[in-house]
């Protein structure tokens, strides 16, 4: 028999363990990444805290069989709420506390790692673990299993090639972040350091496609293979689709207004307002005159509210909106909301995950970015012109309702403004919602796993649609 014609056997399905950080911006795409990766046949075990685990989504059942959520207790630290066990749950002043604890887990990862280990029917192939987690790198180094750093996007990475450019406010803010902490032991511009140090490669939740200018960049700066993930969209199924929440008050209420007249307002479940940037942004929304939906999340303090923290609102603010705006203080379907025909604008704090979803279905938006990546992810956004940041004091980040307003009439209502806008988030929505694509980049990434466990001299840096390196 010919040698070419002898069936070949497909390769084994890969062993991966994914430990993201203790925030649902991290928590849900990794989720989204894991249940890919077992729907193609990989075993992944999700690891991370009992509240955390407890508070995900249930899980698809094309995936369940072959992911599993582990769960390792969060240590006590003096001074962190109790049950608190990820950053949305934590005052921002109190984040050194939470990464005090985090650090805590770093004796039960190494026990979970070695018991996996020592079985080679349970032995990870792989551990894909965030930035921060300098002690899950080096543990995977103990027991020769390779780890791959995850990233959020390249235009945070090349900030570092030209910090000068950003604004001063936003410069400012870095530094604090990047400082050491003491409660927390080692700066997070140290725990990447580490981290990356100990990684065979790292695994970007970006692409060619949606960063154009940046994303070549990053691998030159950081010294290390970048692998592409594509952008993880949100997936349909699993009761996670719009239709899946249409009973919502929040839907409902979308039902009754026109089709894109709505400003969706949301600036994720962590971004540290103020009670006065709360107010200013009330007060921009109502100037505008457009109809809204917000999803207000409580402020980082509520000093100076005299009968708490019911009233961060202007006086008078929803009585003066009343038809127009509604205000929804708890949980609220944001990728049903940013379906919905009603919606024709998005204000974002710029996380990841909202521009994700946002642009998934085409939604021009109004940018105020606050910290992290945000500032960077906005700048990208801003050039693809598919929407306007609001105006920022360039030392002290503030804005007023002014800028506000004018941000959004420019997005929502302007008929020259909004036609740009609109064109522009089309076309971006075309490589977001292009499923095939992402698909693709997953397939990709499962295909560089293989070939770095293997051994394989070839390091090159995917940087254009897969498909287009052998």
């Amino acid at each position: 028999m010919d040698a070419a014609a002898v069936p070949t056997s497909p390769p084994r399905p890969l062993r991966i363990v994914i430990f993201p950080w203790l925030a649902f911006g991290h928590l849900l795409p990794y989720l989204e990444l894991a249940e890919r990766l077992a729907s193609r046949g990989h075993r992944v075990s999700f690891v991370s805290t009992p509240g955390n685990i407890a508070r995900l989504p249930p899980p698809r059942p094309a995936a369940a069989p072959r992911v599993d959520r582990v769960a390792l207790p969060l240590p006590r630290v003096e001074g962190l709420p109790d049950g608190a066990e990820s950053t949305n749950a934590v005052p921002h002043h109190k984040l050194p506390l939470l990464f005090a604890a985090f650090d805590g887990l770093a004796a039960p990862f190494a026990s979970f790692l070695a018991a996996a280990c020592a079985d080679d029917s349970t032995r990870p192939d792989w551990v894909l673990a965030d930035s921060f987690h300098y002690w899950v790198a080096a543990t995977a180094a103990e027991h020769g299993v390779p780890c791959a750093m995850l990233l959020p996007s390249a235009a945070i990475i090349a900030v570092s090639r030209d910090p000068d450019s950003l604004p001063r406010y936003e410069a400012k803010l870095n530094a604090q972040y990047s400082a050491k902490r003491v409660e927390a032991g080692m700066s997070i511009a140290d725990r990447f350091r580490s981290a990356l140090g100990k990684c065979a490669v790292t695994a970007i939740r970006s692409c060619a496609e949606w960063e154009p200018e940046h994303f070549p960049l990053v691998a030159p700066l950081l010294r290390k293979p970048v692998v592409p993930l594509g952008l993880l969209p949100p997936s349909p199924d699993g009761g996670r689709g719009p239709e899946a929440n249409a009973e919502h008050a929040a839907v409902r209420w979308l039902d009754a207004q026109p089709r894109g007249s709505v400003v969706y307002v949301a600036l994720g479940s962590e971004v540290p307002l103020t009670v006065d940037q709360v107010r200013e942004l009330a007060l921009g929304l109502e100037l505008a005159g457009t109809r809204f939906l917000w999803a207000l999340r409580k402020p980082t303090s509520t000093t100076g509210v005299p009968d708490g923290e019911d009233n961060v609102l202007p006086p008078g603010f929803q009585e003066r909106t009343s038809g127009r705006g509604l205000v929804a203080t708890g949980w609220v379907p944001q990728t049903s909301i940013l379906a919905h025909a009603a919606v024709g604008g998005f204000l974002t704090h710029c996380g990841r995950n909202s521009l994700v979803e946002g642009l998934l279905h085409g939604r021009p938006l109004i940018m105020l970015p606050i910290f992290g990546d945000q500032g960077p992810n906005a700048r990208v956004m801003e050039g693809k012109k598919v929407g306007l940041q609001v105006p920022r004091d360039e030392d002290d980040g503030a804005f007023d309702r002014h800028g506000v307003a004018g941000a959004v009439r420019a997005v929502m209502v302007g008929e020259e403004t909004r036609k740009v806008f609109v064109e522009n988030a089309l076309k971006v929505q075309e490589v977001v919602a292009d499923t095939e694509l992402q698909e693709r980049y997953i397939d990709e990434f499962i295909q560089r796993l293989r070939s770095f466990a293997a051994g394989s001299s070839d390091s090159t840096v995917t940087t254009s649609a897969p498909g287009a390196t052998s």
